[in-house]
């Protein structure tokens, strides 16, 4: 794959000021040398003209950078065409790029995956820049950005390495126990090693929930009989006409999210059917899908207005927090409840405070779970794995068993080196990399 050269429009799709068309791969230095009549100093952007090799016509002028290979993103000799952002200009420089011999478009992510190939990157670098150009939120983009400078890869190599410390007493335990300056009884040694490595893989493990949570977004799902405002209420806090409002019970037949930014919070809030009892088969599907959101909430608006009790139903299903949210405020006959939170989508009144106290509470929830970094399950999933081998490893019986012990630390490596990408990836990474942008 990579004796080819690969080339991409990187910048937005469409008429703009300025375009931008990477290349990588072992065949850039004489692309630039064939568009410009020579490649320019590395590293420094530099003003040129771009001609058609074949018949020395102007393409355009455009700025010109060349990064010689290893020391580039990819690790390839690397160049970016910055040039005008025409349909024009981006076409005729494709075509030309595209009819050279070797030379192709690139496919999603494939950019960055030369870049991991080549050493540039370990994997979880590569889904930290995945999630840092998906994040929507400021919290996001800094756990995203923290990823991508590898502070996660660097915690797991360093587990690694004590394990590999610890692994090789064992095995040296094993392979030389003949030799007369070989290590003796080395099991009680190698424990109190891989003790406070289960320690902090044990306490990463507590912030997996927090760093999804803050990766997927906190849940909040709204809740409710029919007609108490719950439509009405996501419209609001939406600013736009989300969800069909009408004055007849089951009209939400289907749940329906919006994503909020509260204080850099990404939140999901979704509306649901009315709960109650019907022989509608929609409506019945409506609240059968409304009880599955219920139960993944992070925390529950149950909204309700004069004419409904005040009190959760008993079957709601869901173990996270149930706040009692009373509608309808601006009523002739509104009285003060004793209720949570109390709102009037007519006018706003009570709306920014549920949403500030909202914001509140997912971060307390945040917190509580600490600088959560894991960000995928297939971390967590590892890590768990990892700590199983360990935690067998150290039940062994001191007085033997050591190739049963030696074995479970083999276990516990390899499980963390497919965090980082070092062993056992493969049926990963076409996951991983199909979810990129042409041209990164």
């Amino acid at each position: 794959m990579q004796l080819e050269t690969i080339f991409a429009v990187a910048s937005g799709a469409g008429r703009s000021a300025v375009a931008v068309i990477r290349l990588s791969g072992p065949q850039t230095q004489s692309i630039l040398i064939g568009l410009t009549g020579r490649v320019p100093q590395p590293r420094r952007a530099t003003l040129m003209r771009l001609r058609d090799g074949s018949s020395a016509e102007v393409i355009d002028q455009g700025l010109v950078l060349w990064f010689p290979g290893p020391g580039s993103f990819t690790g390839e000799d690397c160049a970016e065409l910055q040039v005008h952002g025409s349909r024009a200009v981006i076409a005729i420089l494709v075509r030309y790029l595209a009819g050279l011999p070797g030379v192709r478009p690139a496919e999603a992510g494939e950019f960055t995956r030369r870049a991991f190939l080549n050493g540039r990157m370990d994997l979880t670098q590569v889904e930290g820049l995945a999630d840092l150009i998906d994040s929507e939120t400021e919290q996001q983009r800094r756990q995203s950005l923290s990823q991508l400078d590898g502070v996660l890869g660097r915690k797991t190599e360093n587990w690694r390495r004590r394990l590999m410390e610890a692994l090789a007493f064992a095995e040296a335990d094993i392979d030389f126990v003949e030799e007369s300056d070989a290590p003796s009884n080395v099991q009680p040694h190698i424990k109190t090693l891989i003790a406070p490595l289960i320690s902090d893989i044990q306490n990463t493990l507590k912030t997996a929930q927090s760093g999804e949570m803050l990766r997927d977004g906190f849940l909040v799902v709204i809740c409710g009989c029919p007609n108490v405002g719950k439509s009405t209420f996501l419209n609001v806090i939406a600013k736009r006409d989300v969800a069909l409002v009408s004055e007849h019970a089951g009209t939400t037949r289907d749940a329906l999210e919006i994503f909020l930014d509260l204080d850099g919070l990404p939140i999901r809030m979704i509306d649901t059917a009315g709960l109650q009892v019907t022989d509608n088969p929609v409506e019945k599907s409506g609240i059968a899908k409304a009880r599955h959101y219920i139960a993944q909430a992070d925390l529950v608006l149950w909204l309700h207005d004069l004419t409904v009790s005040q009190d959760l139903p008993p079957d709601i299903g869901s173990s996270a927090p149930q706040w009692r949210v009373r509608t309808k405020i601006d009523r002739e006959d509104y009285e003060k409840s004793d209720c949570d939170y109390e709102i009037s989508s007519a006018n706003g009144d009570g709306i920014a405070a549920l949403l500030a106290a909202i914001a509140d509470f997912a971060q307390t929830r945040l917190d509580a779970g600490g600088a959560g970094m894991m960000l995928r399950e297939r971390h967590r999933l590892a890590f768990k794995e990892t700590l199983i081998a360990l935690e067998r490893a150290t039940g062994a019986d001191c007085n033997g068993g050591l190739e049963f012990l030696t074995e479970d630390l083999r276990l516990a490596a390899r499980c963390l080196g497919r965090v980082t990408g070092r062993v056992g990836v493969e049926d990963v990474l076409d996951d991983i990399f199909l979810r990129f942008c042409i041209g990164k």
